[in-house]
């Protein structure tokens, strides 16, 4: 079953998320199941999700010297964890749960049975960790709900702020980011993996998508089921991705993009522009692998001639 959407009532609103965001509109899930939904992609989080913030209330309650980033940082700061303990007193662990030596585990964070927790990791205040999932040493995971099954390896990062700047009143400064990561039953995520947490929407990862090491998976990111995404790639801000998408290594994605189901991106392409499903594009920027493959072709017989003809 899976308490990923329904231990949210008993808990604060003020704890992880902002007071706007009603827990009365995110249906549970049925017994017997992790986070799992039917649909597609796009429906799994609309599903997952709570409607849009703001409104003339927020902004009648919103100072107007104020600039938006200071006012939210004001009324939303990230929980903390008050206790003293490595495990805290109320966290809740079903039966089964190992903690390794130096894991710290935060408040109010609950963890399904036959989890291992890794030495040295790091389980943020309100995480939920699903059955049978697997730690690793050093995992830092916090503003996350995370499904049945999951594997986060040594070093991974989930949670932590996606990169976001505005101008303040001396300078530069951090955009809050408001929402959380979820991830679905059966991903794994490999070593040394970002997965930043969402600014207002929640980056959602899809289920049985499987992540290489040292992958950057910035804020409001969307993965669909069954994905594979090779080392380095990195997947900018509100990109979307289908189910079934391959990213060889490397890879790089601009943000704001779709990437249709079943798409392949080649290792160190670097896509500009949306990549309808089922086509597989290569090359700087990104275009249909065959047109790459044949302007590269043709600018190595080019390169050729031209080199023969200097040389006589």
């Amino acid at each position: 079953y899976l308490w990923l959407i329904r231990w949210l009532p008993g808990h604060r609103a003020s704890d992880l998320w902002p007071p706007e965001y009603d827990p009365a509109h995110v249906q549970p899930l049925p017994p017997g199941r992790g986070y799992r939904q039917s649909g597609t992609l796009l429906q799994d989080v609309e599903a997952a999700q709570w409607p849009g913030r703001g409104g003339d209330a927020d902004q009648a309650a919103r100072p107007s010297e104020r600039p938006p980033a200071l006012a939210a940082a004001a009324l939303h700061r990230p929980r903390r964890s008050a206790s003293d303990e490595w495990v805290s007193l109320s966290a809740q662990l079903e039966p089964d749960v190992r903690i390794e030596p130096g894991a710290v585990i935060g408040d109010g964070a609950q963890i399904g049975a036959g989890t291992v927790i890794g030495a040295g990791a790091v389980i943020g205040p309100g995480v939920a960790i699903g059955r049978n999932c697997e730690i690793g040493p050093r995992a830092t995971v916090t503003f996350a709900l995370i499904g049945d099954r999951v594997k986060v390896f040594a070093g991974a990062m989930v949670g932590e702020a996606g990169f976001g700047a505005t101008v303040g009143p001396a300078g530069l400064i951090d955009i809050p980011q408001l929402g959380r990561v979820i991830i679905q039953d059966g991903v794994t995520v490999g070593a040394g993996v970002c997965i930043d947490r969402g600014a207002f929407e929640d980056t959602v990862i899809g289920e049985n998508t499987k992540i290489d090491n040292m992958v950057q998976i910035a804020h409001n990111v969307r993965i669909g089921r069954n994905c594979a995404i090779a080392a380095q790639t990195g997947i900018s801000g509100s990109v979307v991705v289908g189910d079934g998408v391959q990213f060889g290594g490397r890879a790089g994605v601009a943000d704001h993009l779709i990437i249709g189901e079943g798409a392949r991106v080649a290792a160190a392409a670097g896509v500009m522009k949306d990549i309808p499903a089922g086509e597989t594009w290569g090359g700087f920027p990104a275009r249909p692998i065959k047109k790459w493959m044949r302007e590269v072709a043709w600018l190595s017989r080019t390169v050729a001639r031209r080199g023969d003809g200097a040389g006589a």
